[in-house]
């Protein structure tokens, strides 16, 4: 076993060594302090095996907890894992299993709760309550409501009781979920606000459960001085809008980041492993995130006394990751979790890795491209909906793109990384009137944001904020034509803040899911070819 400690952590004896020298005589009435060790992480996106690079993966997380875990029962302190959520949709051995080696994965580490994310509502309602069986652990949230019966959805938060603490632990879940889930699923639920559930369920713990702790774990986002854009408030509001003291930490999620401040209300954007980590600290809350698909566990150590919580050392500690410093040592896999893992890996992989087209070039799909400018795989996606609907023109929204493709060899995995959702295709039919108020609301989408739009043998002028100059086929918009354009069914209902089409006379839903679209036509299309989908000129923004 590796000796991680000199890496990792000094130990809570010198640190409780340090903190009581000098003190030659202890007041009878002074409580010892006791130790708390918080292990965290979030927005997994179904990454329980390692990747191509041997990065992460939940067996050499396991091996970390594992020797956390020791090491803190040695020195009688108490320990909680936690997640911030997000654990469905991202890789599609995972997806192909609803993400059960995930939680089940989970269940074998032992998280303690986890809050309930917004792709954990990309499947029925019923996938989910299966996740919930899988994972043996609370699945928390406070704020989503049931539309017909007016009560809480989901457990809102759990107690927790060691060495004589109660610790509650409260579940949040961002309100866009209302906006950015497929509305097909949450149709009957109701998204609160979260601040204001967050104070109430607190006042009302503080009166029945008498906790010595409060923490949140939520999946909001951590947005620098609250400044959240469009998006809707996160963390740091939430900590601002709680009474102070409250609430003593929050283990976030959602904007996948590490929340590492460089300076006060400044979160440094260049973290690289194995640099220091302060978390933000807010009204008397401290704020962590763990960046995404277990690259890091964070781990908090405190110090609790006399009603008074302290953090000691604060860190993200890399699992296996390439840029990690040489002397942090690479962990090995867990075979109990390895065992546990493999066959749903071996079950994924037999049905994802067929060769489906060869391409040339590469197709841009990453995350700070397609939500701010329009991409070749973009209008690839949208060109290979649109032929499949026989439509004028399509559309797709950047945050139904959720990976690149590189060139090569495609496979079915790539297709399923790319689109994971298993939305239907559509396509409505309309006047050109119609289109272009349509466009009105869907074109001016702001970048940054899932909700912005890819097009396909479409081509527009933004001019402050309003559309003109749209031509269809090379052609102008012609107001008393009527036109096709398709989408996934999952814009018709109004996700993304998309105007609701399902009841428009023109709409019809061809039932087919979108990666099958995308799969037929690289196959019909291979070789492809990346350049032939260039966006140039085709959107152009004036202000």
């Amino acid at each position: 076993m590796f000796d991680f400690r000199p890496y990792f952590r000094a130990s809570v004896t010198s640190l409780l060594i340090i903190l009581l020298a000098g003190c030659a005589v202890e007041p009878q009435s002074q409580v010892q302090p006791q130790s708390v060790t918080i292990l965290h992480t979030n927005d997994h996106h179904g990454r329980f095996w390692r990747n191509e690079a041997a990065e992460y993966g939940m067996s050499a997380r396991k091996t970390l907890i594992d020797h956390i875990r020791k090491e803190v029962a040695a020195e009688n302190g108490i320990l909680l894992l936690l997640s911030g959520g997000d654990i469905n949709t991202g890789v599609p051995e995972s997806d192909l299993q609803q993400a059960e080696p995930d939680f089940k994965g989970m269940k074998l580490l032992g998280y303690d709760a986890m809050a309930l994310g917004n792709h954990e509502f990309d499947n029925p309602l019923t996938v989910l309550d299966k996740q919930h069986q899988w994972a043996g652990f609370p699945l928390l949230s406070a704020n989503i409501y049931d539309k017909q019966t007016g009560k809480r959805r989901y457990q809102p938060y759990q107690m927790f009781e060691t060495q004589g603490l109660r610790i509650a632990v409260i579940g949040l879940t961002t309100e866009d979920t209302a906006k950015i889930g497929n509305p097909e699923y949450i149709g009957k639920l109701e998204f609160r606000n979260a601040a204001a559930e967050a104070r109430n369920l607190i006042a009302e713990i503080e009166q029945t459960e008498k906790p010595d702790m409060v923490i949140a774990v939520t999946h909001m986002g951590h947005y620098d001085n609250a400044k959240s854009g469009i998006n809707t408030p996160g963390d740091v509001t939430l900590a601002r809008a709680q009474q102070p003291g409250s609430l003593d930490m929050i283990i976030g999620g959602h904007s996948q980041e590490p929340v590492c401040m460089e300076e006060e209300n400044q979160n440094r954007n260049d973290y690289v492993p194995g640099l220091p980590c302060q978390p933000d600290f807010q009204n008397g809350t401290w704020i962590m995130q763990a960046h995404e698909w277990g690259k890091y566990v964070g781990r908090a150590d405190f110090t609790y006394q006399n009603g008074e919580l302290e953090l000691q050392q604060y860190q993200l500690i890399p699992v296996n990751l390439r840029n990690q410093p040489a002397a942090m040592p690479r962990l090995q896999e867990d075979q109990q979790m390895l065992s546990l893992l493999r066959p749903f890996q071996q079950v994924g992989e037999k049905k994802l890795g067929i060769k489906i087209a060869d391409l040339n070039g590469r197709l841009e799909g990453d995350r700070n491209q397609v939500r701010f400018r329009q991409t070749n795989l973009g209008r690839l996606i949208a060109a290979a909906q649109m032929h499949r609907a026989n439509a004028d023109f399509g559309l797709i929204s950047g945050g139904g793109i959720r990976d690149s493709i590189e060139a090569g060899e495609i496979t079915y995995k790539d297709v399923l990384r790319v689109q994971p959702f298993g939305n239907t295709l559509g396509y409505v039919q309309m006047r050109g009137d119609e289109v272009l108020d349509y466009l009105g609301h869907v074109a001016t989408k702001p970048t940054d944001s899932g909700a912005y739009a890819q097009f396909y043998n479409l081509s527009l002028r933004l001019k402050n904020g309003k559309v003109e100059a749209v031509r269809i086929g090379g052609e102008p918009l012609q107001p008393d034509r009527q036109y096709r354009f398709s989408l996934a069914g999952f814009y018709a209902s109004g996700g993304d803040g998309y105007p609701r089409l399902l009841d428009h006379p023109g709409y019809v839903d061809t039932g087919f899911v979108d990666a099958d679209v995308l799969r037929a036509y690289l196959e019909q299309h291979s070789p492809i070819n990346a350049a032939d989908f260039a966006p140039a000129g085709k959107i152009e923004v004036v202000n």
